[in-house]
């Protein structure tokens, strides 16, 4: 159904449409979709079409944010807006938002609120990432809330869809929902940590990306917010404020002092925190296979960062 839902008239769109769905990916949004129905009927003619729904969401953001990151790769392949240009990208996401919204029309007002809402936290998301905080604002709680709209909005969309239109009772729908963004900060934080502790043999990606590029994860936050008091600590604090793309020299020393340094451990419990939160609202749902699948989630999110 998804590949259908991509294939168009004008044979360029298409082509460029299909560009990241024959990528591949983990699905992950729609797993969530399809997992939360069982708490309801997971047979009921929504389900399926939801879980369309919010993977065609997924990929247009994806889209988007490689043409503002000036992305050459994604999901390893050349991205759309290398292949082709920004203009066919940025039109490419439109079109997936268009598609989803079709779909969604069929699936009664309330789902398309929910939707409307979780796009409006998408932009404004992006938008504070973008900006960045005020000189008044918390840096970490600002970057926490941008994790909260970019990430973890959809992938809470995602489970409310799921036991929402397989006809959960309202409980259900309301803990399945907040469980799911809470995991769904969960993963970003997961992969804040990982993105500097994993060796790229192991992650598959180049150690200290977010690092070279200036993106400030919830580590470097913990650091430049005063956690430590080793002699290291004033130099790593020099390091991140400096412009490492280009200097592979600081860079390294700067992932080296980093993964050395306490506020890992910080990051690790405030992810565990998350996981353990979710778990918590996951609990109070019915004890069926399901709920042990989602609270294996919460395991699974805090084991896969050691």
């Amino acid at each position: 159904m998804l590949m259908e839902c991509v294939r168009g008239d004008d044979a360029l769109l298409t082509e460029a449409s299909q560009h990241l769905v024959e990528a591949g990916g983990k699905r992950f949004r729609p797993m969530l979709v399809l997992l939360a129905s069982h708490f309801g009927d997971p047979a009921a003619p929504g389900v399926v079409p939801a879980a369309v729904v919010v993977e065609l969401t997924h990929l247009g953001t994806l889209y988007h944010d490689d043409v503002m990151d000036e992305a050459t790769v994604r999901r390893g392949q050349e991205s759309a807006n290398q292949r082709w240009t920004n203009t066919v990208a940025i039109l490419t996401g439109d079109y997936l938002f268009a598609r989803a919204s079709d779909l969604l029309a069929d699936l009664g007002p309330e789902a398309v609120r929910v939707q409307a809402r979780a796009f409006g936290r998408l932009v404004r998301g992006q938008m504070q990432e973008t900006v960045g905080p005020r000189p008044d604002d918390d840096p970490l709680k600002h970057y926490l809330q941008v994790v909260a709209d970019k990430t973890a909005s959809l992938i809470a969309v995602s489970g409310h869809f799921g036991a929402l239109l397989s006809g959960a009772s309202s409980h259900v729908v309301h803990t399945i929902t907040s469980a799911c963004e809470k995991i769904g900060v969960a993963f970003q934080l997961s992969d804040d940590i990982l993105d500097i502790a994993s060796e790229a043999e192991e992650s598959g990606k180049t150690p200290g990306t977010d690092l070279r590029e200036g993106i400030r994860t919830l580590p470097i936050h913990h650091v430049l917010g005063g956690i430590g008091s080793g002699p290291d600590d004033a130099r790593l604090r020099e390091l991140l404020v400096q412009d490492l793309s280009e200097d592979d020299a600081r860079h390294a020393e700067a992932l080296a002092l980093l993964r050395a340094h306490p506020a890992m451990d910080r990051a690790r419990a405030d992810l565990r925190r998350w996981a353990e939160d979710a778990r918590a609202e996951l609990l109070t749902l019915p004890e069926i296979p399901a709920r042990d699948a989602f609270t294996g989630l919460c395991d699974y999110v805090v084991s896969r960062t050691g």
